[in-house]
């Protein structure tokens, strides 16, 4: 066989190597349930509701639907934190996602919140940290006009699709 072909065949194994490279590298990650920051006059006179507390798991479940779907990284069960950081405010607590993350082997934790100022007017955050330095190396948000199963769903999907995404698949391996 000459050099050429020869050349070609490792140029063509090589190419399909690098393709196959990403479904290998996927990261392990948490992703831990959204919270509900409720800074409305309503919320403060009359509590949490019930819709909102159903919306923020649905989202939590939404979010890890579309992570599994769509094979970006390994999905890691939280089951095994989920109460302890359940009681823990996950962006006030110094870093802890990433303490739970590391403890189910986790190389990235995502975390989110909705934040309620009113009816009318509420944002969706969501982060990304990297477990081993503890570094958030992504951040999103954005504002939702009403509150319904409606504009939490379409708010959640245009962060994956529009932020989530783009910014996991950039995470080196």
């Amino acid at each position: 066989m000459s050099p050429a072909p020869v050349a070609c065949t490792i140029a063509v194994l090589a190419a399909g190597a690098a393709l196959a490279a990403p479904a290998s590298a996927r990261h392990a990650t948490a992703v831990f349930d959204f919270e509900l920051i409720d800074t409305s006059l309503e919320g403060e006179v009359k509590g949490p509701r019930p819709d909102e507390q159903r919306r923020i798991v649905e989202i939590s479940t939404d979010l890890r639907r579309k992570l599994a779907r769509d094979e970006i990284v390994t999905l890691v069960d939280i089951e095994p934190v989920a109460s302890r950081a359940h009681e823990t405010h996950l962006q006030n607590c110094g870093g802890c996602d990433r303490e739970f993350a590391a403890q189910l082997g986790a190389k990235l934790s995502i975390t989110g919140t909705v934040q309620k100022v009113s009816n009318l007017i509420l944002n969706m955050n969501i982060y990304v940290r990297d477990v081993a330095s503890g570094r958030v190396i992504a951040a999103m948000n954005a504002d939702m006009r009403g509150n319904t199963d409606e504009s939490w769903s379409r708010t959640l999907d245009w962060l994956v699709r529009n932020r989530l995404r783009p910014a996991l698949e950039g995470v080196p391996e």
